[in-house]
């Protein structure tokens, strides 16, 4: 019988935010995707970057302003994401919140 991972209610799990930080927990890591549960406090950001695959992201609580290729948006808890691979992208926490990242792997 093949392996599974389940986590129930990720918006209540657990996740220590650090004042004026950000934390990650890898829920899953396969050959397929990688799924990482973020935390961050308020005014923390993550400068532009990109990926060369596609990402998902889940928000679960909080709101973050996105910059994607340019255009900012606002992401608030139950809104989903997918940016495909290169794709120039920035985030703002505006307050305490997480999100769910999965990133498929090619």
């Amino acid at each position: 019988m093949p392996g599974f991972t389940f986590a129930a209610d990720l918006a209540a799990h657990a996740l220590e935010i650090p004042p004026a930080g950000v934390i990650s927990q890898t829920l899953a890591n396969t050959d397929a995707f990688k799924a990482t549960l973020f935390g961050f406090d308020a005014g923390q950001e993550l400068t532009e970057h990109s990926t060369p695959q596609h990402a998902l992201l889940q928000f679960l609580s909080g709101e973050f302003e996105l910059t994607l290729a340019g255009e900012k948006i606002t992401a608030r808890t139950g809104d989903w994401l997918h940016m495909p691979p290169d794709l120039p992208h920035a985030l703002v926490a505006k307050n305490k919140g997480k999100f769910l990242l999965v990133v498929l792997k090619n």
